[in-house]
């Protein structure tokens, strides 16, 4: 079958984009930790104070936690993106550019919902920040998968279709968390932890992905 022209040849190279990317995610999820404070409490009050102090950042620690997980799984996404991208043009960086700039909000919406975690508000910017995200993730893919010689001409549209679904999936849930917030904000912080859960177990997708792997390792060899 014909495949896309290198990128060394058509378009722009996509190793930088990777390498921004990759610092990019590193110091958002480094950052989020240092919205964590150390209580300050005088030493003499240590002993009896410390472990209630300690114990009353659960909420930060439990939104910390659900973020970086996030943040791993959307960069996982854009990672074997460009697995498939073998060139750029200059939409999809500026598609890139705006990815970014919302993944750098998330240490912000993650220090407001943890600090403010029985507030709608907090519940809504937070959300609404992922769901941003991962609606640029998938503009992302959907670009990328529909412009000649950004991809393999040969790429598999059944995964095309099963990537698109899995990367809406958060953004779906996202919404049902936004709207629950009217309701109850506790119900969508169980909504915005089962998420992450929902990606880090296996689907059909994850065959896709073994399965391509294979036939282009399959085809190095082979030339």
């Amino acid at each position: 079958m014909d495949r896309a022209v290198p990128a060394s040849d058509e378009g722009l190279a996509k190793g930088r984009i990777e390498a921004l990317c990759d610092g990019v995610f590193a110091i958002a999820m480094t950052l989020m930790i240092f919205n964590v404070k150390v209580p300050q409490i005088p030493t003499e009050l240590a002993p009896a104070k410390l472990a209630n102090e300690v114990y009353d950042l659960w909420p930060q620690f439990l939104v910390y936690a659900i973020s970086f997980v996030m943040l791993g799984i959307y960069w996982v996404g854009h990672h074997n993106q460009y697995h498939y991208i073998r060139c750029t043009d200059r939409w999809l960086l500026w598609i890139n550019v705006a990815f970014l700039f919302f993944v750098t909000l998330i240490p912000f919406s993650t220090a407001l919902l943890g600090r403010y975690p029985a507030q709608q508000i907090a519940v809504v910017v937070y959300a609404s920040n992922l769901i941003i995200v991962g609606i640029l993730l998938l503009i992302h893919w959907r670009y990328a998968t529909s412009q000649p010689g950004l991809v393999d001409s040969d790429l598999n549209p059944v995964l095309v279709r099963q990537a698109s679904r899995r990367i809406l999936l958060a953004p779906i849930l996202l919404t049902f968390a936004v709207v629950f917030s009217f309701v109850s904000t506790i119900i969508s912080l169980v909504l915005c932890a089962v998420i992450p859960v929902l990606y880090v177990l296996p689907r059909r997708i994850d065959r896709h992905w073994r399965l391509t792997h294979s036939m282009n390792r399959q085809k190095g060899e082979a030339s």
